[in-house]
């Protein structure tokens, strides 16, 4: 299972390298995001011990079982008194990825690195409360969300209204806006992709040029199994891989 995955990941990070190239563009600037949601907990300990630790989840129950799960896994192996000749896993780094729903807020927060999916006020109030309330000294580290694909059943910002939210965000204190994020439509048509991509770059770029969002605001999380090319040639710092990665 190891070495499945890590030819795949090392095809993902050389396609990646390609794309980057193309647009003289650093590859270290790329995140590849495990998307994990359709793989067994097996799976993600095996991606773990090969080293990648960044992992995805797009509902809130499956994120914090999988890592109540991962983190007794990695304990255990801890409490060992033996030496272990093998390299102890690395403890995931984790991205909430869908739509987050302001019930869940408060029983993610303790687990979650990211979250990629802000697109109301009201969201972002509840995310920026709890943190107070569960005396949490780190930041939440926020995407907001943008429809640039104007698809009615997709959940995220519209391109208009990302401006005001991104003001009144940044006088919430418990809340560090680190870029946008985008889906292009599910379609073969990457030049349909690559317009949504763009136009959320466009909207990323004028927002730092008018240093509405703050010195963390440096990511564009764009791109998944079927169009990550595409989304690395428009700018993408983050990528989100399962189909791809896991296949």
């Amino acid at each position: 299972m190891n070495k499945k995955i890590a030819e795949n990941l090392n095809r993902i990070k050389g396609e990646v390298a390609e794309a980057c190239s193309r647009n003289r563009r650093d590859p270290s600037e790329v995140r590849i995001i495990a998307v994990t949601k359709t793989v067994e907990v097996d799976t993600i300990r095996a991606l773990l011990e090969i080293g990648h630790c960044q992992v995805g989840e797009s509902r809130v129950q499956e994120l914090i079982q999988r890592s109540a799960m991962i983190e007794e896994s990695i304990s255990r192996r801890e409490g060992l008194t033996e030496q272990r000749p093998e390299t102890p896993a690395s403890r995931p780094s984790w991205h909430m990825i869908g739509h987050l729903q302001r019930n869940k807020v408060k029983q993610l927060l303790p687990i979650v690195d990211y979250i990629h999916s802000v697109d109301s006020l009201r969201l972002a109030e509840e995310i920026n409360t709890n943190v107070a309330k569960l005396g949490l000294v780190k930041k939440v580290k926020i995407f907001l969300q943008v429809n640039t694909s104007k698809e009615k059943q997709k959940y995220g910002l519209a391109v208009g209204a990302v401006r005001a939210l991104a003001e009144q965000i940044r006088t919430l204190p418990n809340l560090e806006m680190v870029g946008l994020m985008a889906m292009a439509p599910l379609t073969e048509d990457q030049e349909l992709s690559r317009f949504c991509f763009g136009r959320c770059r466009e909207i990323f770029e004028e927002l730092r040029g008018e240093k509405i969002c703050g010195p963390a605001f440096n990511h564009l999380s764009m791109g998944m199994s079927q169009d990550y090319i595409t989304a690395v040639e428009e700018g993408a710092t983050m990528i989100r891989v399962g189909t791809a990665l896991f296949e």
